[in-house]
């Protein structure tokens, strides 16, 4: 059965195919960026949930959500409620972001971000690195095993952190054979793009110690996000509720609890 990702992941297949640029040149660029801020030791080194506060104009499955949004003002709400890190979409096809969403959005705060993309290629690795983002999304349902450790390691090597994205006990498999250190429970289902808020809890409870827990997806109150704390997540990533609500300080506020 065809899934929204296949639509998705097709396009960004598509383009990376297209792209004629060097990666060795693009790799010499990217070893000359900056330090990239410690998106993982933002998450680990806290007493309390973190929350990675999403800057999103629209989704496929909710439509608009907010494009008219400011990143820059946003992401200062987020860091005023006591946000860890922002995930900021770059993805213009099928969610109205940018690079400039992401470098607006970075250079208002002091927040790690994660871009939040459909990383298909080592181009997309180094791109992420030379637009300033601090932590990359690997998706494991979206690459071939090899190529998933292929990628972590190059994201690895230019001082990026990565996130790898997981959906049931199988997928965790794969994002442990690639040495992934951060992993993201997503709760929505891929086929039905419905949440299933007893994912996160169940496949949770088989990521081992010492590995970075996020639940993704279907976060909508504090409720959801005491419940997975409780379960052993360290960090909840919230984007709909955060830029739909009319006092997103006071909604990530209310979040941590």
């Amino acid at each position: 059965m065809t899934t929204y990702l296949d639509k998705i992941l097709d396009w960004h297949r598509r383009q990376a195919a297209a792209d004629q640029r060097q990666l060795d040149r693009l790799v010499a660029q990217a070893m000359k960026c900056q330090p990239a801020r410690g998106f993982r030791s933002a998450l680990a080194h806290r007493d309390q949930l973190a929350v990675i506060s999403e800057i999103k104009r629209r989704s496929p499955s909710k439509g608009n959500l907010n494009v008219e949004l400011d990143p820059a003002i946003l992401a200062k709400h987020y860091e005023t409620g006591g946000a860890a890190c922002l995930s900021v979409l770059t993805d213009h096809e099928f969610f109205g972001g940018s690079v400039a969403d992401l470098q607006a959005s970075r250079g208002a705060c002091s927040l790690p971000v994660l871009r939040k993309d459909f990383t298909v290629s080592a181009n997309d690795i180094v791109d992420a690195r030379i637009m300033g983002a601090d932590c990359v999304l690997l998706i494991v349902a979206a690459l071939d095993s090899g190529v998933l450790d292929d990628l972590h390691a190059l994201a690895i090597e230019l001082g990026l952190d990565v996130l790898v994205e997981i959906h049931d006990e199988a997928e965790l498999d794969v994002a442990l054979e690639a040495e992934a250190t951060l992993i993201g429970v997503n709760q929505r289902d891929l086929v039905t793009f419905e949440v299933d808020h007893e994912r996160a809890l169940r496949v949770g409870s088989n990521i081992p110690d010492g590995i970075i827990k996020v639940a993704e997806s279907g976060v909508r109150h504090r409720a959801d996000a005491r419940a997975l704390h409780e379960a052993g997540f360290h960090a909840v990533l919230v984007g709909e509720s955060l830029v739909t609500s009319s006092d997103p300080t006071q909604a990530v506020v209310e979040l941590i609890g």
